[in-house]
């Protein structure tokens, strides 16, 4: 299953997605992914709670049980779609053969992009941090404590907003970013962890601020163009 893409539709807005799981090294070493269950159709996630973001995978390599993230995809209509992964008590079943997702042109020069996983509020900003720096910012700065202004990160010519909450970041969030990034003379880039309202996004396209969704893996997915052109060009 390692490596392979699972083909996945949207059902807010019936967008076709391929769906690689992000690899794992087991205790054993063996690299490890949730297996995908194929058919079953994804479900929006509206509310997190960490109990539930969790799922349990078998090594076929050690039969060691071990909790992964649970897999996740955040599709361009600002929906993050919930990944059914088929239980370790289910017999497997030979996968079809399926198209695997091609990296991004910027990725290919920058190498593989090797996230962090989430955990707490703190490792959110740890993974948004990690993934800017593998996008070419340097010197960043992060808050110690969650400021007023909502800027988490600092960069040189960069101004980051991290909201690791599980409400969809709002219209204002959006904006407030934009207005620092304007004083700061920096791009401004948007990370969430629950996706982002309606509104939110056509602000966001209106300004031309970025916006990235994070899984619990630690990686973040392009929402809109403004984020799509940022991952091809870097910084």
């Amino acid at each position: 299953m390692n490596g392979q893409g699972v083909p996945v539709r949207c059902p807010a807005c019936g967008r076709d997605h391929v769906y690689v799981p992000p690899a794992y090294p087991c205790a054993c070493g063996t690299p490890l992914a949730p297996p995908i269950q194929r058919g079953a159709p994804p479900s929006p996630i509206t509310y997190r709670t960490w109990t539930d973001t969790w799922v349990t995978v078998r090594c076929r390599a050690c039969d060691r049980q071990s909790q992964w993230p649970q897999p996740e995809l955040g599709c361009s209509c600002g929906t993050v779609l919930k990944v059914p992964v088929r239980p370790v008590t289910a017999p497997a079943t030979a996968p079809a053969p399926a198209p695997t997702a091609p990296p991004p042109t910027g990725a290919r020069r920058r190498g593989a992009f090797r996230p962090r996983t989430i955990r707490t509020a703190r490792d959110t900003v740890t993974a948004a941090a990690l993934y800017l720096s593998w996008l070419g910012f340097r010197d960043l700065l992060r808050a110690e404590r969650r400021p007023v202004s909502g800027i988490d990160l600092r960069g040189r010519g960069l101004v980051a907003r991290v909201d690791p909450t599980t409400r969809p970041a709002s219209p204002r969030a959006v904006e407030c970013l934009w207005l620092h990034a304007m004083t700061a003379s920096a791009r401004g880039v948007h990370f969430s962890l629950a996706g982002y309202t309606e509104d939110a996004r056509e602000r966001a396209d209106a300004l031309h601020v970025p916006l990235f969704v994070l899984d619990l893996t630690g990686t973040p997915s392009p929402v809109n163009e403004a984020a799509r052109e940022l991952v091809l060009a870097g910084a």
